[in-house]
């Protein structure tokens, strides 16, 4: 049951924007690089998709508005 109680924990970031990185090896800041293009690759997706729904919803109201 204790198991179950450490899953249940939050997880402490990979990364902390502004921490100190003198004590990380090469092979650990290539880690953090790789781990954080994949975020930003993640974050660059949500912003198309919103943005494309954000389009798609002005362009309803364009049209409502254009036939009143």
């Amino acid at each position: 049951m204790a198991i179950a109680d450490e899953d249940d924990r939050p997880k402490k970031p990979v990364h902390t924007i502004g921490e100190d990185l003198s004590a990380l090896s090469i092979a650990e800041l290539g880690e953090r690089i790789a781990l954080l293009g994949e975020e930003i690759r993640r974050l660059e997706a949500a912003m198309k998709e919103k943005s494309s729904s954000r389009d798609a919803a002005q362009a309803v109201f364009r049209i409502q508005e254009g036939r009143r």
